[in-house]
């Protein structure tokens, strides 16, 4: 890694620079988006699954919605189209999000 174009500074060449946030395209941002997001479910009380850990759960009252993660796609399932208005509101705040609504293609093969 260099000192970034503008901000050399002559006397201290053998200096790096700290990265304090995964960039698009970086090895790690991937593994950073996800920590994010798991992080922020968890927040809204989804329970991370034991047995796959792209997939997280929520269950109150007559609610119950599941979310699973692949890669930047994410599929939500939900008993009431409220609670997934509200997720997807919540996420919104912090996540780059489009709705593309109902499922109907998933990793190419239809649903």
């Amino acid at each position: 890694m260099r000192q970034p174009p503008g901000y050399e500074n002559k006397s201290t060449t053998h200096y790096v620079c700290k990265l304090d946030k995964a960039l698009y395209g970086l090895k790690q941002a991937p593994r950073a988006w996800y920590s994010r997001l798991s992080t922020k479910l968890q927040q809204l009380e989804f329970t991370p699954s034991k047995a796959d850990t792209s997939l997280f759960f929520y269950s109150k009252g007559n609610v119950t919605i599941f979310v699973l993660v692949y890669v930047d796609d994410i599929i939500v399932a939900s008993s009431s189209p409220d609670a997934t208005t509200c997720l997807l509101k919540d996420l919104k705040m912090g996540f780059a999000l489009k709705d593309l609504g109902d499922l109907h293609y998933f990793l190419g093969i239809e649903v």
